[in-house]
């Protein structure tokens, strides 16, 4: 009832946040006579803006704002009226992120740039982040002007810039941009929609980036009727470029602030609530506020600390098993864990115990693309007839192996009624291409062949770290420097897990035995989003929602909080804010999980309890108990009265496993001579006989190998 002035709303997790948007919207038209016209309402989904407009039509039955929008469909509907102040045409064409790609494809052919070293990704993201601080490619040049990357960046920037401007195109990060630039420019245009947009509205406050943020504050300077919306203990996305400060520092940007807290929860239990709190209350970058309910207290929350992720998913998969009643859904409980690399252990519980199950957010982990790329290597040197793996892997990482090229082979191959691998392996075929791609085909072929020749004498652990690096495959997402690709980095990482305990379990397996059983456990069926089936998703991609059952795993440091937390100031508070969203999804039930020793991407580490765990109120804990290492004058004093002053850095398993990976394969079986004493991991010791840099003899105890420089996994001792 609050609609003069500027008003924020700290609106707590399952505290009727939308309701309060509708039933305020509804206030506005119906009592106080505002008219529609002068009403904007701005959120950041579609799918928010048709829930406000549908909630708010059945409250008022009659005439709507027609700005109840997204920011970038705000942004595009000013832009249409005044694109010429910017020098555009109102027709300009909005490019989505495949047409953006394309472009930047374009520029790094016509700029002789090394497409495998600079991909389209890497562009677009440092593209990105400069229009999110609107530093244009002059300023860019200017900033950034001394190292290499960065020039080769600059100049991509400034031929993306022309071209766009050229085409009368802007891309999404231009709708916000533009949006302030014409603002700026035009004193006239701001006045105008200052005058007109009496009344605003923002919801999901906090996650404002900056450009947002300017967009909001221009035109709202004039009137200060302005009502945002949003909670900051569930800003999760300042990777994505939401500024925290925005919510935290409403009241610097506009006078007269009145605040309003929602913190009333009609979603959880006081006991979830009450944990919730007990870790959100360590931040110190936050609005004092806190949840409460008049629900009962409910079940404490179970603590299991397992043995490895194995045990983890298995205790996991038999709660599900044991509490799923004829009243009870398998859509009621949901598994929520930090990164998407986690969720392999829990499909297979899941299986095994066939319960239903789907990934949201996310593919199924062996559907992933990576993980299916990389299966293709490797079911291609296991059978080299298989042209359905090689068409998906020849051009995997990018080798200039054009699409015409491509079916120019297989028709070749056709016609002499042989594989297409067959074909590739013919030199004669190969040398009548383009000197480019006869070099890339050679290269592969070769790589393929030696695994295919070794791969009886190699562990699978080493083909798989031999076909990573020697394909390009790592390097190429490395090179990409974006969040995707890193995700797909650790999925690859992941997977050295997999082909581990697999020969763990039998250390003479071969490459067509793990292939058959990956396959089977691979070919469960996908299941429907609308079914019942347990949920498995990552704590970014449940915010919003809600389970009566939640499962929490990993709670351990490194993995939750992620080792990153400990590199900046605020990571730990973001993290933390993650670990309050994914605690104050559950309705009635949460269980938290930790493992004491975890095999991530093909490492095996003892763990540590999560931070958060130790923050966590004991009284409201069954179970396992949490780790309290005792204080002592010697220990020092805690900082916020929760972390050691001896810091604890956990160790960085993904870079490690990257490492690994290629210390595995580089100089492997180099700089041999006869005679030399070496190692083998399925012959042992031996004794160098003969090497012709290519073929290298060894005498082993049980006889003599010929085994393939460069590949076989050759130890000097």
């Amino acid at each position: 009832m609050y609609t003069e002035g500027p008003l924020l709303i700290l609106a707590g997790a399952g505290s009727g946040k939308t309701s309060t948007m509708t039933c305020r919207l509804a206030y506005m038209i119906d009592q106080k006579g505002v008219d529609p016209y002068n009403i904007l309402a701005v959120t950041f989904t579609n799918k928010a803006a048709k829930e406000m407009k549908d909630r708010a039509e059945a409250l008022v039955g009659r005439g709507l704002p027609s700005w109840i929008l997204t920011f970038h469909s705000a942004c595009l509907r000013i832009l249409r009226a005044h694109a010429e102040v910017l020098g555009y045409g109102r027709d300009f064409t909005v490019y989505d992120p495949t047409d953006q790609k394309t472009l930047v494809k374009n520029i790094i052919k016509e700029l002789a740039i090394d497409g495998k070293r600079f991909t389209p990704a890497y562009f677009l993201s440092i593209i990105s982040k400069a229009k999110e601080q609107m530093i244009d490619w002059r300023e860019y040049t200017r900033i950034y002007g001394d190292d290499i990357k960065d020039r080769t960046a600059a100049k991509v920037y400034e031929a993306y810039e022309k071209a766009m401007k050229k085409n009368n195109a802007m891309d999404f990060d231009d709708l916000l941009l533009n949006a302030v630039r014409l603002f700026e420019r035009d004193e006239a245009v701001l006045l105008k929609y200052q005058n007109r947009f009496r009344y605003i509205m923002v919801d999901e406050y906090q996650d404002t980036n900056r450009l947002q943020y300017l967009f909001i504050k221009m035109l709202a300077e004039a009137h200060n009727n302005i009502c945002v919306v949003g909670d900051d203990d569930q800003c999760i996305y300042q990777w994505r470029g939401a500024d925290i400060r925005n919510i935290l520092e409403f009241e610097k940007d506009f006078r007269d602030v009145k605040i309003v807290k929602l913190e009333r929860n009609y979603r959880s239990t006081s006991t979830i609530l009450d944990a919730a709190h007990s870790v959100i209350s360590n931040n110190r970058g936050r609005k004092a506020k806190k949840l409460w309910t008049d629900r009962e207290a409910g079940n404490k929350i179970v603590y299991y600390r397992a043995e490895d992720e194995r045990d983890e998913a298995y205790f996991v998969a038999g709660e599900i098993n044991r509490l799923k009643t004829s009243d009870r859904a398998y859509s009621d409980f949901a598994i929520l864990y930090r990164t998407n690399s986690q969720s392999r252990t829990f499909e297979e519980a899941l299986s095994r115990r066939d319960i239903p199950y789907r990934v949201l957010g996310g593919l199924r982990y062996y559907d992933r693309k990576e993980i299916k790329d990389i299966m293709c290597y490797l079911r291609l040197i296991q059978n080299k007839a298989d042209d359905l793996a090689l068409t998906r892997v020849i051009n995997e990482p990018k080798r200039g192996i054009g699409g015409k090229t491509l079916d120019k082979l297989t028709t070749l191959a056709q016609v002499r009624g042989e594989s297409l691998f067959a074909t590739l392996n013919d030199r004669e075929v190969i040398a009548s291409l383009s000197s480019k791609a006869s070099a890339a085909i050679e290269g592969f072929v070769e790589m393929i062949n030696s695994y295919d020749a070794e791969k009886d004498s190699m562990k699978i652990s080493d083909i798989y770290d031999g076909v990573l690096v020697k394909s390009g495959y790592l390097k190429a997402l490395e090179d990409q420097n974006t969040l995707e690709a890193e995700s797909r980095i650790e999925n690859l990482m992941e997977f050295k897990s997999v082909i581990y305990d697999y020969e763990e379990e039998d250390p003479n397996i071969s490459l067509a035995e793990f292939l058959e059983r990956i396959a089977l456990l691979a070919e469960v069926d996908n299941h429907d989003a609308g079914e019942n089936a347990v949920v498995l998703m990552t704590m970014h991609s449940a915010k919003g929602l809600e389970f009566p059952f939640v499962f929490m795993p990993g709670m351990e440091d490194g993995l939750f909080p992620g080792w990153r937390a400990f590199d900046r100031e605020d990571g730990l508070e973001e993290e933390r804010r993650l670990c309050y969203v994914g605690i104050t999804r559950a309705k009635e039930r949460l269980w938290l999980t930790s493992a004491e020793r975890r095999t991530l991407y093909g490492k095996t580490d003892y763990t540590r309890e999560s931070q958060f765990l130790r923050e966590l109120d004991k009284k409201l804990i069954e179970g396992d108990a949490v780790y309290e290492k005792k204080k002592s004058a010697a220990d020092g004093a805690f900082r916020d009265g929760v972390t050691e002053s001896v810091s604890f850095r956990p160790f960085d398993q993904l870079k490690y496993a990257r490492q690994q990976t290629r210390k595995n394969v580089e100089n492997i079986s180099a700089d041999l001579a006869v005679g030399d004493m070496v190692s083998h991991p399925k012959f042992g010791e031996g004794q160098v006989e003969a090497s012709d840099g290519k073929i290298i003899t060894v005498r082993f105890a049980d006889g003599t190998k010929k085994l393939a420089a460069g590949f076989a996994p050759l130890k000097k001792l």
